[in-house]
């Protein structure tokens, strides 16, 4: 696992970037009779998000028309899914993703889990904004009305406590709040809860790394193994889900991925989120990963799984043949 993680993206700013020219070309291939699927890939797959954001402003300045309505009339099904999730800013995307999981019936915990478990400050505070904007109520308020217990005490923390990145990580710090986390768990008869969702909630991920760097060597044990023994069910998904983006984010979206694919039927939504969303931080790193563990390409999988459009634009953003 090494200590150290440099992610690689998968999708890079395209230069030299003429948005102008790809909201024309864009245009064409949604003109008139027929729609013109593979250019549509070729430009959005290949640009950034923040280069899209280019292309639509140039859509709408050039053409009077929102380039998203003119995809949603002329797309279907799942690679509509995966062109909207490219061209829409990533913080909405996510917001509206867990809008998702949690309207209508049942709560999916899973999602709510993967989206704000692995997030850093930043990227919690956008969609905290955007998901006002949105939807007109706070994002921790409707969370609070669809979850319960420990885990809803442990993501509101997330969403509302904002973690601590205003100094840099302390090995002696670390030590003192290992020691908190041991007392509070394998110490104790019956856990204290709120000292683990305290701690994992509020410490940055670089402190948090030392944190489960010291555990171990107070415990003997990996602070993996102490949670499995102390804590279960959703509760215990979430905090092994900021567990493994402490450490190594590639290992658990690779596992993501796995299980979305895994069984019968394919997740495509969960497929859709991650391969969409990490193309520009680390789907190149999170491939490796996922052929080290598994044996097999993230392509190949892809491939077998999906088919038509659909296919062809997650290869794309796979970066596969």
């Amino acid at each position: 696992m090494g200590d150290y993680y440099t992610p690689v993206p998968t999708v890079r700013p395209v230069s030299p970037f003429n948005p102008s020219e790809d909201a024309a070309t864009l245009r064409s291939a949604m003109k008139g009779l027929g729609t013109d699927e593979q250019t549509i890939i070729d430009i959005i797959t290949q640009r950034t998000n923040s280069q899209r954001q280019e292309i639509a402003k140039h859509f709408t300045q050039e053409y009077e028309r929102d380039i998203i309505e003119d995809l949603k009339s002329e797309l279907g099904g799942h690679f509509e899914d995966v062109i909207l999730a490219l061209m829409v800013p990533k913080a909405d995307y996510l917001c509206k993703e867990l809008n998702k999981a949690m309207v209508g019936a049942g709560t999916d915990e899973n999602t709510l889990i993967e989206i704000l478990c692995s997030k850093t400050n930043k990227e919690i505070k956008d969609m905290v904004e955007a998901y006002e904007r949105l939807f007109d109520r706070p994002l921790a308020e409707h969370m609070c009305s669809e979850t319960s217990g420990d885990l809803r005490r442990l993501l509101t923390l997330i969403v509302t406590e904002t973690r601590d990145e205003s100094h840099p990580p302390s090995p002696e710090y670390a030590k003192t709040m290992a020691k908190t986390l041991h007392e509070a768990g394998e110490l104790k008869i019956g856990t204290d809860e709120e000292v683990f969702n305290r701690i994992l909630a509020h410490e940055s991920f670089p402190q948090l790394k030392l944190i489960f760097e010291a555990y171990k060597e107070i415990s003997g044990r990996t602070i993996e193994q102490a949670l499995q023994d102390e804590i279960s069910g959703d509760l215990l998904e979430a905090m092994l889900t900021i567990v493994e983006n402490v450490q190594h984010p590639p290992t658990f979206f690779a596992k993501r991925l796995h299980d979305a694919v895994a069984g019968a039927g394919t997740e495509d939504k969960t497929l859709i989120r991650i391969i969409v969303c990490r193309s520009e931080v680390d789907l190149e790193s999170i491939k490796r990963e996922y052929e080290k563990l598994y044996d097999k390409t993230l392509e190949s999988v892809v491939t077998n799984e999906t088919s038509g459009d659909y296919k062809r634009a997650l290869l794309a953003l796979i970066g596969g043949p």
